[in-house]
């Protein structure tokens, strides 16, 4: 396990967009609306709904034909989640949970996070006009902590690692009847819906799926949600197939992935004192994956694969991205990527169209 005086300072790390953050007229008239605790509850949740429709997702899928040249890929195309409000794909189930609470009548919501998650969730909270209450790690220095602080969130520093800030948060929500916006716990289930929206759109822009999606891995909830959206989209007739879902992970250090290369029924908990977070491969770092056995279900059951990226693969991707697509992404949101370039290197895949989604933000 680290030492508690170790401080984890994740590189290039994920930031929001200015101006997606700066508000337009009939957006600030919603934001008002919304947050006003004197304005009818369906109000509320009727200007929260709008603010989310005009924020969040429809981000951009963009065809890499410069990185196409380095892996030899037919057709590869980058669904970038940095076009959200605050950088990274956690806005689409941050205004998922929020919505849900503000709903729900809950007047606070909390969670726990080493960065993105936290941001995402005390800014769409900001908007709601609910109290948000974020729980962090008390080994880990993140930029993102004056981001949370300044959308008026509360930070509690919780000793131990994620895992325990987790059981932490939720212990608090249960106690003093607080939302609860952590993976595994009771509200988890919305953050699957919110996460389809991504294979939604994909399916917009292609009018198919395509043959393979790349997902970066850490609790695999991005993963099982990407790959529930296309299985009803294919079971609803709307697309020819389900396309193959790639995980990539940081090596050695998610359930995952290394249930996958196991044959493992399910996946089983890492030792935590044999994992050890790098400035590059914190946001994929878990010795307990929450929605690990519905991500591996989902690769299976798609014929995908999932590999390991170690952190100078990962730097390398992201460069290529910088200086090839004009992208800043993530260096650890760039682990499926990576396992799926490997691929392509290794055996020729056949000719057809592969997407892999990223984070981080524009260049």
């Amino acid at each position: 396990m680290r030492e508690e005086t170790e401080r984890y300072v994740l590189l290039d790390e994920a930031r929001p967009d200015p101006e997606l953050l700066t508000f337009g007229e009939e957006e600030e008239r919603l934001r008002r609306l919304a947050a006003d605790s004197g304005r009818t509850l369906p109000e509320r949740v009727s200007a929260f709904e709008g603010i989310a429709d005009l924020e969040v997702g429809d981000t951009n899928l963009v065809r890499a034909r410069n990185l196409e040249r380095e892996t030899g890929m037919r057709q590869l195309y980058l669904k970038f989640e940095g076009g959200n409000p605050t950088g990274t794909q956690k806005d689409r189930i941050a205004f998922a949970v929020c919505h849900d609470a503000l709903r729900r009548g809950f007047d606070t919501v909390t969670v726990a996070t080493c960065g993105n998650f936290g941001a995402a969730l005390s800014f769409a909270a900001s908007l709601a006009g609910l109290r948000c209450v974020v729980f962090v790690p008390t080994g880990y220095h993140t930029r993102r902590l004056e981001e949370i602080l300044s959308y008026g969130a509360e930070i509690v520093r919780s000793e131990g690692d994620y895992e325990t800030a987790v059981q932490a948060s939720g212990q608090v929500a249960a106690e003093h009847d607080l939302y609860d916006a952590n993976p595994g716990g009771e509200n988890a289930h919305l953050q699957l819906v919110a996460y389809a929206m991504i294979a939604t759109e994909i399916y917009d822009e292609l009018r198919d799926a395509p043959a393979a999606v790349a997902i970066p891995v850490s609790n695999g909830t991005t993963l099982a949600g990407i790959y529930r959206g296309f299985r009803s989209l294919y079971q609803r007739g709307r697309t020819s197939r389900i396309p193959r879902m790639v995980a990539g992970s940081s090596s050695g250090k998610n359930p995952i992935i290394r249930a996958f290369l196991r044959d493992l029924e399910r996946c089983e908990d890492l030792d935590p004192a044999k994992i050890r977070e790098t400035a590059v491969n914190e946001p994929l770092i878990n010795w307990h994956a929450y929605d690990g056995d519905v991500a591996l279900e989902a690769i299976r059951k798609s014929g995908g694969w999932a590999g390991y990226a170690s952190d100078r693969q990962m730097q390398r991707q992201a460069s290529l991205l910088r200086a090839r697509e004009g992208l800043q992404p993530l260096p650890a949101s760039t682990a499926g990527l990576a396992v799926l370039a490997s691929r392509a290197r290794e055996t020729p895949l056949p000719g057809d169209r592969y997407v892999a989604v990223l984070t981080g933000r524009r260049g």
